[in-house]
């Protein structure tokens, strides 16, 4: 194992874990939602979360330079170059909103265009996803951790976890066509991601806009899992693209 990347792995562990306790404590609360530039909606808990996550990298990582979801559409978005921090400090506002608990906390360290250390923790369900390179991933719940890996496919066809809140049924329908589907299921947030790393799920789709920030956390686990993210015309997804964004993919296991 990779002593240094284990290391880090545990101290961005337990960032992931003081910001679930701010989120849930806003989460408890009759808070208020507020509408961004791009009109999605923003709460307390994600510029609180963001604001602890932001000043606990600074201090353990300076050198590395960090894009976050709030600051990025506040128009702060600092220059990368091989080695940077995505982090996204609510994904699932609208989970998060209609109090179904499917919301997580996403850091990520891309290095070289690839996702090599990724935490998503969905703290309203008290489970925590992780994995590093020369790692490998793992699931933490119950105060207890369990080595997580992809699954070859179920001889009676793929497990399919889709968007909860923003489906194209169609789109989907189009994607899957030809494929063996033994179920399908919805689900909020980077959940779906590290639903395929933990062997939960076979395929997840993203046909859809997305951001950088709000996949790459999930990316590394399911890479640490043994899975991959794929463009839909075939090539693995890469980070630091111009404008953040992400073209339509999908997750898969083995």
């Amino acid at each position: 194992m990779n002593e240094s990347m284990s290391a880090l792995l545990e101290d961005v562990i337990a960032i992931a874990r003081a910001a679930g306790d701010v989120v849930m404590q806003v989460y408890h609360s009759d808070f208020e939602v507020r509408g961004k530039v791009d009109a999605s909606p923003v709460t307390e808990a994600d510029e609180r979360a963001e604001a602890l996550i932001l000043q606990a990298l600074a201090q353990r990582t300076p050198p590395i330079p960090v894009i976050s979801e709030e600051a990025a559409a506040a128009g702060k978005v600092p220059e990368v170059s091989q080695r940077f921090w995505l982090v996204d400090p609510l994904d699932g506002t609208k989970e998060f909103i209609n109090r179904n608990g499917e919301f997580t906390v996403n850091i990520a360290l891309i290095e070289n265009g690839k996702p090599v250390l990724g935490v998503v923790l969905a703290p309203a369900l008290e489970r925590l996803f992780a994995g590093a390179r020369g790692c490998g991933a793992f699931i933490e719940q119950a105060g207890k951790r369990q080595v997580i890996h992809c699954r070859t496919v179920p001889e009676e066809g793929l497990d399919v976890v889709a968007s909860r809140s923003h489906g194209d049924a169609q789109a989907l329908d189009q994607f899957l066509d030809g494929r063996t589907v033994r179920s399908l299921k919805s689900a909020g947030s980077s959940l779906k991601i590290c639903l395929v790393a933990a062997g939960e799920a076979d395929l997840y789709p993203r046909l859809g806009r997305t951001m950088e920030w709000d996949i790459a956390a999930g990316h590394a686990v399911l890479a640490a899992a043994g899975g991959e993210i794929f463009t839909v015309t075939g090539e693995v997804l890469g980070y630091g693209k111009a404008g953040l964004d992400n073209p339509h993919f999908y997750a898969r296991g083995l």
